[in-house]
């Protein structure tokens, strides 16, 4: 599959910044702390955000906001919006053989298959937004509180 760690990476900065923003200024550098990546990439992760619109960035006092309500902002927005080769989920490889009889066909055989799971991906991706992401962050951030 040709999903990236992009995809989590963007989940994790929206969910920080809805989880600290009341509290504090996010900014790429504590995004990039609590991702435990570069801050490089996380400010290209949140460039494609904000091409996508699911984010906003202010430079200086403003930090980072989210611009729509969480449960409106479904894992198929963030992967839409981070994931460059989402095209086709699968790499096939790229030489069968033509005179071998499974190289040959292997194509024909598993091409719809792989489609209709990538459809399905897709259409799962859609059933999950990231409301529930942090909401179960506050789970279990009090259930450690509380052990």
């Amino acid at each position: 599959m040709q999903v990236s760690t992009k995809f989590t990476i963007a989940i994790h900065v929206l969910a920080a910044t809805e989880f600290f923003g009341n509290e504090e200024k996010v900014t790429s550098k504590l995004l990039s702390s609590s991702i435990g990546s570069n801050p490089v990439i996380i400010r290209n992760i949140m460039s494609d955000l904000q091409k996508a619109g699911l984010i906003e960035t202010k430079r200086g006092p403003g930090g980072i906001s989210i611009t729509r309500p969480l449960d409106q902002i479904t894992f198929y927005d963030v992967y839409e919006a981070v994931e460059k080769n989402k095209d086709q989920l699968f790499n096939f490889h790229e030489n069968p053989n033509p005179a071998c009889p499974v190289g040959r066909n292997i194509h024909a055989a598993l091409d719809d298959k792989l489609d209709d799971i990538q459809r399905e991906f897709e259409e799962d991706l859609k059933k999950h937004n990231v409301a529930e992401v942090v909401h179960d962050l506050h789970q279990e951030v009090n259930a450690e509180k509380q052990a």
